[in-house]
């Protein structure tokens, strides 16, 4: 099962106890510890289920019924959900702690060992999609229990132009531990270990992030300086990862005879290319009215003429920083949660009740945060940073209503339940629409509301405007490397090239900050992965502005789209909120509203 990507988190610090007690996860309910009798029956039992698999129905899809097609699938499906319960628990206590060598070799080898059980499963999808389209027309006709798994067989075929041959699809599924899989750990344990020093003081990455949001100048501009340092002393690894990951990436898509570097994360999302680049553009359009005239804004506010980037995620001169404690921003989200519909609340409080929230900074923590839907027989574990800022409020509500999501779709059960990440973060984002809105409603004077409309203007530019920014280094990234090696200084040229594009005029660039790229798990784990954050922002603007509209029945239609997981395409799911996401201007529609958020900031002075 993929592992969930941390959102992209740019302001979290160093553990407190003014929080109060923060929750941590209690994974029984997956595995009650890794030597677990059942852990050990579930893997021997992967193991001849998947050997049984290829027995009963390699070479012989062809020739079977509907109601033998339904067996065949439903097989399938429990082995995804025991392969997938394993992997869950594996991955959820390794990012509790990456540098515990045991966990690391606990996930190593149950990676391994479900390599090497699933690749008798590699011929499924391959068989599957050589079936004739009107033979499988025809057992989906004769079968309304087989014709619901239809989305799902949409998606395998879309990928019949791009598949190889079942030898050298077997290789690669082998191959892939020691492949991307191998890669991708040694970043993520690296990035784990390094240390940062501000003041004699030795930091992790989180704490030391966390000072480019420190009131203080000096102290922010410390930190950058601590970031720079590191980075660049190991630049030539991350660079070293980027390269044979991206190489390796080009590979696999001349293969497969990709158009283009960006179209199997499209095929995954289930998106139109036309879709993606249509909002890719009307973002980058938008540059001078969002980003470039917010900052322009945000300089005037702190008295400078000229912004570093340790400044961007600056708190206003007139905010009044204070801790929030975890009971207060969990009254807040459940409170804002509640106000929109009181089943949300309802499904949101096990995650506070039953260990299903992981929340404190702890030494070796992945950072960021996540919601993972592990499988759906079981339910979702949320990990966060807590450390008491507004925007960790913003976090936990934006975890959570992935969390609500995903316990919602659960019913489709393992195969038709998963969302395509453009849809993934529809819940999420307005999730933290509905506790901004409850905030601001909230703010008692001109300078509460000013605070939090600028920092939810920053958290909307970090999700739409950064991330297209990102998407689009990526995009460079990808085209030159398939014309050779990058050096480091090739990246970090691309890498400032989007930056100052994104950025805007306001802001002068310190040496070092072309290093930055190398701390983003996105470029590693999942190439093309941020647009889907970007995607998530527009959408959900345009359905908040329908829902503010006062809409008939939202609330249930709401309801019943995230219950629909990723058994309908987007065009089915928005229908009934007269949302199409092909029409040009449906984009703008949602960049609107920043702008919108913006004037007000404008008008304030």
């Amino acid at each position: 099962m993929p592992f969930p990507l941390p959102r992209p988190v740019y302001d979290v610090n160093a553990g407190s106890a003014a929080f109060g007690d923060l929750p941590s996860w209690n994974l029984s309910d997956l595995y009650t510890a890794p030597d677990a009798p059942e852990l050990g029956r579930d893997i021997s039992w992967l193991k001849q289920s998947c050997a049984g698999f290829a027995e009963a129905y390699q070479g012989k899809l062809a020739g079977l019924s509907a109601d033998q097609m339904l067996d065949c699938v439903q097989a399938y499906e429990r082995i995804e959900t025991t392969a997938g319960r394993v992997m869950s628990y594996a991955g959820l206590r390794y990012y509790q702690n990456t540098l515990d060598g045991e966990r690391a070799k606990f996930m190593a080898d149950c990676e391994g060992q479900i390599t090497d059980f699933t690749a008798h499963l590699v011929f499924f999808s391959l068989e599957f999609n050589t079936l004739e389209d009107a033979h499988l027309e025809g057992l989906l006709a004769s079968s309304p229990a087989l014709a619901r798994y239809k989305p799902v067989f949409d998606r395998m075929r879309a990928m019949r132009p791009h598949q190889l041959s079942a030898e050298l699809e077997q290789f690669l599924h082998d191959q892939g531990v020691v492949g991307s899989s191998a890669w991708n750990k040694l970043f993520d344990e690296t990035m784990a270990g390094l240390m940062f020093t501000v003041d004699g003081e030795a930091m992790p990455l989180e704490a030391t992030l966390n000072l480019l949001t420190d009131p203080d100048r000096g102290r922010r501009a410390a930190g950058a300086a601590a970031l720079a340092e590191v980075f660049q002393a190991n630049i030539k690894l991350f660079a070293r990862i980027t390269n044979t990951l991206a190489k390796e990436k080009e590979i696999h898509d001349r293969w497969r005879k990709m158009p283009s570097p960006q179209h199997g994360r499209h095929l995954s999302n289930h998106v139109e290319p036309e879709v993606v680049e249509a909002l890719r553009n009307a973002v980058v359009a938008a540059y001078p009215k969002l980003s470039h005239r917010y900052y322009k804004l945000k300089a005037k506010w702190l008295g400078l003429e000229k912004l570093q980037t340790w400044d961007r995620n600056a708190p206003l001169p007139q905010e009044n920083p204070r801790l929030v404690p975890w009971d207060e921003a969990v009254e807040t989200v459940q409170g804002a949660y509640r106000a929109f519909d009181p089943r949300m609340a309802e499904i949101a409080q096990p995650f506070y009740d039953k260990g299903w929230i992981d929340a404190g900074v702890k030494p070796g923590k992945a950072p960021g945060a996540f919601a993972h839907p592990t499988v759906t027989t079981v339910h979702p574990y949320v990990m966060l940073n807590y450390l008491g800022k507004p925007r960790d409020v913003m976090t936990l509500a934006h975890e959570l209503g992935h969390g609500v999501h995903q316990v919602l779709a659960a019913g489709q059960g393992e195969m038709l339940s998963s969302t395509p990440l453009t849809l993934a973060e529809t819940a999420s984002v307005f999730g933290e629409m509905l506790t901004f809105r409850r905030l601001l409603d909230g703010a008692k004077t001109k300078e509460e509301r000013k605070t939090l409309l600028a920092g939810k203007v920053e958290d909307m530019i970090n999700t739409v405007v950064r991330q297209i920014a990102f998407y689009d280094f990526e995009c460079k990234l990808h085209a030159a490397r398939a014309e050779g090696e990058l050096t480091p200084e090739d990246i970090n040229a691309l890498w400032m090239s989007v930056q100052a594009q994104s950025l805007g005029p306001v802001f002068d660039f310190q040496p070092g900050y072309e290093t930055f790229w190398c701390y983003i798990p996105h470029f590693i784990h999942s190439p093309f992965y941020v647009y889907a954050y970007a995607f998530g922002d527009g959408l959900v603007n345009a359905l908040y502005a329908t829902y503010a509209e006062g809409m008939p029945g939202f609330e249930d239609k709401y309801f019943e789209m995230l219950k629909a997981g990723g058994s309908k395409h987007h065009k089915e799911l928005l229908a009934p909120f007269g949302l199409d996401l092909s029409d040009p201007k449906f984009w703008d529609r949602g960049l609107s509203m920043i702008a919108g958020f913006i004037d007000e900031l404008e008008a304030m002075e």
